[in-house]
């Protein structure tokens, strides 16, 4: 039999950048993944083609906002198939482009599904391949609520990014960044579109007042936005799927919608894989155990990405990975970010990074908060878009920053510079003094740490 010197099982954000990292360090790399290319679900079924569709319907909502601006477009025309042309055209070029990344690395790459024999083997396509060194980089799946109807109208992410229809009627059942972000597509392309969540607010976990210009938005472009709100019970019927809900000051407790959207999450592919027969240890959630190297119980096993634990982010993935990678070549590199970014890609975009206001209010960490209204941003103004937030959140005393949160058009675009400034310890004067260029949105950072500090051109504080 023979034995690989490195398996890679995954070809996602985390697996595909650990294969490449470590046949550039000259190791032995097989990769196992059930797509043709790597690339993962994130750019086959989930980051990448959401944002493709996302810059689809933003480009629907300015062609309507342009009529305040004194230019006229008329009502737009859509042609199914070539949006999800677009959308399947970029996915098969990134796709590709990988492909060929990968052969030019001379990485073996065996399109199938792996399953663990043992601590040192596992079997694929019905062949057993032995291993020195093995990364999990498996990924997770969307989960699903127990009892409902299986039915072809009620979609997860992945059914509705196909994109093989555009309903009359859409519930979004998941008030996080998935369910908003897919949701606010199929209401720029004429679906109406009601939220349901359980909690008493969008994006739990994200802090109120970023979420604050994002729900406002929401509540003139969506049918409906049901807080504190549950599904009850669902039904197929023959003009749809009929939802009962349980909650307070309900005007219709039961509605009839064409699909169904569920978005509530995501679960790790641990199961089924062959794991307890590795001896790999499975924590919480089902998530595999690992350390700050990202090994598992298994020594020589590394597990990373969304398998590994939260945040199930691709960019945390692609960060493990490297770790790992280093690990394996006798490198003393540990996983331990003091920030990592999360955005949500609805418009506008939120961002954030670091600490908290919520999270300091709940741990009782105490804290100093700068804000800058993008009302006094000039790039915001000639945008027509004043209705963002850009704040600082600093340590008392010494002004060190410990987490940004930014909501406004291309958040997720700046907040790498909050992300950067937490990682490398810098301060809120060494945000001010950094010289940002004008007119952009950028420099609502220096002034958010401006306001941190006393002193802000645009704003007059007695």
């Amino acid at each position: 039999m023979e034995t690989k010197q490195l398996l890679v099982i995954g070809g996602g954000p985390g697996g595909y950048p650990a294969a490449f990292l470590a046949a550039d360090m000259g190791m032995q790399v097989t990769m196992i993944d059930q797509e043709p290319n790597p690339g993962g679900v994130c750019l086959y079924r989930g980051c990448i083609p959401s944002k493709a569709l996302l810059h689809i319907a933003r480009i629907i909502h300015e062609s309507r906002e342009a009529k305040k601006w004194g230019v006229s477009f008329g009502e737009p025309a859509l042609d199914l198939d070539k949006i999800r042309g677009f959308k399947e055209g970029v996915v098969a070029k990134l796709t590709g482009g990988l492909g060929q990344l990968r052969s030019r690395r001379k990485i073996d790459f065996i399109q199938g599904r792996a399953t663990f024999d043992s601590a040192s083997t596992l079997t694929v396509n019905g062949k057993q391949i032995s291993f020195t060194n093995a990364i999990v980089a498996t990924g997770s799946r969307p989960a699903a609520i127990p009892g409902l109807p299986n039915s072809p109208r009620i979609w997860d992410s992945t059914g509705a990014l196909n994109l093989e229809m555009i309903p009359k009627t859409l519930l979004v059942v998941g008030g996080g960044y998935i369910g908003l972000e897919l949701g606010s597509v199929y209401a720029a392309l004429g679906t109406k579109v009601t939220v349901v969540e359980m909690m008493p607010a969008l994006l739990p976990g994200a802090d109120p007042d970023l979420v604050k210009p994002l729900a406002q938005k929401l509540q003139k472009e969506f049918a409906a936005i049901l807080l504190g709100t549950k599904v009850a019970e669902m039904k197929e019927q023959e003009d749809g799927i009929s939802v009962r809900f349980e909650g307070e000051n309900l005007k219709e407790p039961t509605q009839v919608f064409d699909r169904v959207l569920v978005s509530v999450g995501r679960k790790p592919n641990s199961s089924d894989i062959g794991l307890e027969s590795a001896g790999i240890r499975l924590g919480t959630k089902g998530f595999i155990e690992v350390d700050p190297q990202r090994r598992t119980s298994v020594q020589h096993v590394f597990a990373i990405g969304d398998v590994a634990g939260e945040p199930m982010l691709a960019h945390k993935a692609t960060h493990e990975g490297r770790v790992a990678v280093e690990a394996i070549s006798g490198k003393k590199s540990v996983f331990e970010p003091r920030a990592i970014p999360a955005v949500v890609f609805t418009d506008p975009e939120i961002a954030w990074c670091g600490l908290t206001e919520a999270e300091a209010k709940k741990d009782g960490i105490e804290v100093q908060v700068g804000r800058f209204p993008w009302a006094a941003s000039g790039r915001a103004t000639t945008l027509d878009r004043h209705d963002g937030i850009t704040k600082l959140i600093c340590e008392p005393g010494t002004g060190r920053v410990l987490g940004l949160g930014i909501a406004g058009p291309g958040a997720g675009d700046m907040i790498a510079e909050g992300a950067l400034a937490i990682e490398m310890g810098a301060t809120a004067e060494d945000l001010a003094l950094t010289i940002h260029p004008h007119p952009t949105l950028s420099e609502t950072v220096m002034e958010a740490a401006e306001v941190f500090l006393g002193h802000c051109t645009h704003i007059y504080r007695k």
